[in-house]
Order: structure tokens, then C-alpha cells, then sequence
């Protein structure tokens, strides 16, 4: 994994040393308005993030890529993932601190990581399954090329009836 570089900020690989700093960042509830829950501890994320070093699946058939997000004055906002598999395709997702949505980092990390998955991984497909009433996120993604599968793809994927997948090919 590489150090990608966006116009403001920058994607460092995710490592388990990362887990104190973005404790704080994945502490803001706002965040979970439409997905998941805070980590319960410093603790359970530094296992969590030593576990994603690994960069694959216990199968080798995934390769998992998890960067941290980093502004110019070393302050981290979020991070982006990606799951890469062997087909060329891979599943995408990302979190910023609320204090920075609005102000386009989210779009700037999300294309940075989607040159390198195409530059270096040879993904030619991208999914991204999000809660329906998630607007801003819907919003980012159609910017981004993404549009919403249809209801047949999102029923092989079982995708749950509050959520939606978007797919955008390269």
C-alpha cells in the first residue's frame, strides 16, 4: 500500500498505531446517523486496525486496503476503505468527522482512492452500499460517477431494504 496524495489532505495506509487518533474521530455521533456504531474502545480498534494490516482476507481473495485521512496540519478527519477482489471490482466506503463535511474533503479522498484502485489494483468495477435516507452520501456518489443499481443486482447482493448500492464501472 501506498501514501496516496489528494489536493488537501493525505491518505496514509491505516496501521494499528492509528487506533488512538481515530478513536476521537470515530467518537463523533454524528457519524452514525445512518450507519454502524462508534468502537466501544481504543483497545478493540487498535485490534481492529492490527487485524486490517494483514491487507487480505484469511482466503487471499480479497485485498483490503484502509487509509486514514490527514490534513496538512496532521490533524486525521476520517478514513477510506476499499475491498478489492480478484474480478477487478471492489466495494468502497468512507467516513469523515462531521466538523468537515461540506467542505469537498470527502469527494477529494474518495477520487484519490479511486485513481489508485484503478492506477495500481485494476479495478474496473465500484459498489458502495449506503442507507437510503443518507442524501449526502447518495449525493457524493452520483458526483462521482456512481448511479443505483437496479433492484435485481441490489436483491443478488442482499442488500437490506433501508439501504441502497450504487455501482459505477471504469
Amino acid at each position: 500500500m501506498r501514501i496516496v496524495r489528494a489536493p488537501r489532505l493525505t491518505l496514509e495506509p491505516q496501521v494499528a498505531e492509528h487506533a488512538e487518533e481515530m478513536f476521537a474521530v470515530l467518537s463523533d455521533p454524528a457519524i452514525y446517523e445512518y450507519e454502524n456504531e462508534a468502537p466501544p474502545s481504543v483497545l478493540w480498534l487498535r485490534d481492529r486496525f492490527a487485524t486490517l494490516e494483514a491487507r487480505e482476507s484469511a482466503d487471499g481473495k480479497e485485498i483490503w486496503l484502509n487509509w486514514v485521512l490527514r490534513l496538512p496540519t496532521s490533524e486525521l478527519i476520517g478514513y477510506v476503505q476499499a475491498t478489492v477482489r480478484g474480478d477487478g471490482s471492489a466495494a468502497i466506503a468512507y467516513v469523515l468527522a462531521s466538523g468537515f463535511w461540506g467542505r469537498g474533503f470527502a469527494r477529494e479522498a474518495v477520487e484519490a482512492m479511486l485513481g489508485e484502485l484503478g492506477e495500481h489494483y485494476g479495478v474496473t468495477d465500484l459498489s458502495a452500499v449506503l442507507k437510503r435516507d443518507n442524501l449526502r452520501s447518495t449525493r457524493l456518489l452520483e458526483r462521482l460517477g456512481f448511479a443505483l443499481a437496479s433492484a435485481e443486482t441490489s436483491a443478488l447482493r442482499d442488500i437490506e431494504p433501508d439501504e441502497m448500492l450504487m455501482l459505477r464501472r471504469t
